[in-house]
């Protein structure tokens, strides 16, 4: 299955910005790695990301001389810079007061391993805290939102209309109602 490529050919990578595999086009490569491509769908460049379930190098039992692949992948694994663990959202959510997870206010502070309940995007997790923003781990993906904007009312500006009085001068002289009458609109007041 060893494929060619060179700049300017097309290869399925996984796009960053379309969030799929989608053909590329290859801009840039490295020896025989390809490093940069292009988006044939929306047109963004991004470093090579080769398609789920795919590599662009040969697997370790491929290039071993002799035994089989489990023998040679052995001592690789112990290298923990290759080692993910991956912990699943369920996993995440094990323990976890569920059933009383309060709904997302943007009013409301909320603090790092705290359930919460998104009106669209379902459970989630806080998994950080920075200032006035979380971030939150839920099944599909991880959101930042704002929190803590409640304060209290004495610490948001109150709305004050324009006041009636005219505090200088103005274009037209304003008449002046005298006691006991009222003057109509547009007539000078008699005294």
């Amino acid at each position: 299955m060893a494929t060619n490529h060179k700049v300017g050919g097309e290869v399925d990578a996984f796009c960053t910005r379309c969030k799929l595999t989608l053909a590329h086009t290859i801009l840039a490569m490295v020896g025989t790695k390809i490093a940069r491509v292009r988006c044939n769908t929306c047109g963004g460049d991004h470093a090579y990301r080769s398609a789920p379930g795919t590599t662009d190098r040969p697997s370790p039992a491929s290039r071993a001389s002799s035994g089989g692949g489990s023998s040679t992948r052995a001592p690789r694994a112990s290298k923990s810079s290759e080692e993910k663990v991956i912990i699943s959202f369920e996993e995440q959510l094990a323990g976890k007061d569920i059933a009383n997870a309060p709904k997302y206010s943007p009013k409301d502070t909320y603090q790092v391993d705290q359930v919460i309940h998104h009106p669209t995007f379902g459970l989630g997790l806080v998994t950080a805290v920075r200032g006035d923003k979380v971030d939150i781990t839920f099944k599909s993906e991880t959101k930042t939102l704002v929190h803590g904007r409640g304060g209290a009312p004495a610490e948001k500006p109150a709305f004050q209309p324009p006041s009636p009085k005219a505090t200088g001068p103005a274009d037209k002289p304003q008449p002046q109602p005298t006691e006991g009458a009222a003057p109509s609109p547009g007539s000078p007041a008699e005294g």
